[in-house]
């Protein structure tokens, strides 16, 4: 399994969890907000290398 599955998996198991919690629209703002936020916070060059390292796992 793929790291990029495992987060996926994660991120709806998360979800899950937070649904009954927090409500849905919430729980959907944290599972997206999240990994948004993450990928902001990157420098330039770490959104570059991250982007050329999608693209390659992408071409095999």
């Amino acid at each position: 399994m793929s790291t990029r599955t495992k987060i996926v998996i994660g991120g709806v198991a998360v979800g899950l969890l937070l649904m009954p919690l927090i409500g849905f629209w919430m729980s959907l703002l944290v599972v997206l907000g999240v990994p948004a936020v993450a990928y902001l916070a990157l420098d330039p060059s770490q959104r570059r290398r991250l982007r050329k390292i999608s693209r390659k796992e992408l071409n095999r």
